[in-house]
């Protein structure tokens, strides 16, 4: 395998690194595409989708670890929150990434387009800013209301490889009612937990590359400590509306793919 197809990975690995920390993802929403479509423009040999959920879960692991740690530091992190979805979101993610070795690609592509353009649509509803510099101790949400759709959403997360903070933010926003900077930091602790458990399966099932994770998470792990420094100077208005792009560039370019 060529030495330059590492040089891409790197690169790329450092763009999802610095958005898990400057956005509170996983960064698999913008792995995903640049894995999926960069290689053959590049000349390199297609990356087989079910490679490319395990990169991307490997990478969003260690990503949402590293960017984590700066966010707690900042009191963002809303410790009931994260106990509450996260080993609901485990599980059941759990289940989806040991089932995803007998899904066709073609299907994992479908529903991950799906879930990128729920979440897409999410983002583009108007919601106040009033709160979203708050901290983790200001929050209130309904328990019972988190582990359901933790439940729901976890399944899917699981089968396309992702940790999932492009779908599990617009749920804290819009269903939850979380302060967006809460938000962004309490995410990426529960995507640890969806994150585990997908990489778990997926590893489990031999669908991780391992020296092109290698090469991928030298360059995210740095890159997630900048985004996270550069994120708390950001205005919450601008760090949403990133978002919103971010993930409905996404959803359109796999729609279009896979029409």
């Amino acid at each position: 395998m060529p030495l330059t197809l590492y040089t891409f990975l790197f690169l790329g690995g450092s763009a999802g690194g610095f958005f898990s920390g400057m956005l509170g993802i996983g960064g698999g929403i913008i792995m995903f595409p640049i894995l999926l479509y960069l290689p053959p423009l590049l000349g390199f040999n297609i990356i087989e989708v079910k490679s490319i959920t395990g990169l991307t879960m490997v990478q969003g692991f260690f990503a949402s670890l590293t960017a984590l740690l700066f966010y707690r530091k900042q009191r963002l992190v809303n410790k009931s929150l994260v106990l509450t979805l996260g080993p609901a979101l485990f599980f059941s993610s759990l289940s989806g990434a040991l089932l995803s070795k007998s899904v066709p690609d073609k299907y994992l592509l479908f529903i991950f387009g799906v879930l990128a353009l729920l979440a897409a649509a999410a983002m583009l509803i108007p919601r106040s800013y009033l709160q979203d510099d708050s901290t983790e101790d200001t929050v209130h949400f309904k328990k019972s209301e988190a582990i359901l759709i933790g439940i729901f959403i976890g399944f899917f997360l699981g089968l396309v490889g992702q940790g999932g903070a492009f779908i599990i933010i617009p749920v804290l926003l819009y269903l939850l009612k979380i302060p967006l900077r809460v938000a962004l930091g309490s995410t990426l602790a529960i995507g640890l937990f969806s994150s585990t458990a997908g990489l778990v399966g997926k590893a489990a099932t031999g669908q991780v590359p391992f020296l092109m994770t290698v090469a991928l998470l030298a360059g995210a792990v740095p890159a997630a400590s900048l985004g996270s420094i550069l994120s708390k100077k950001t205005k919450v208005q601008l760090l949403r509306w990133l978002l919103a792009v971010l993930i409905s560039v996404t959803a359109i370019k796999i729609w279009t793919s896979i029409f």
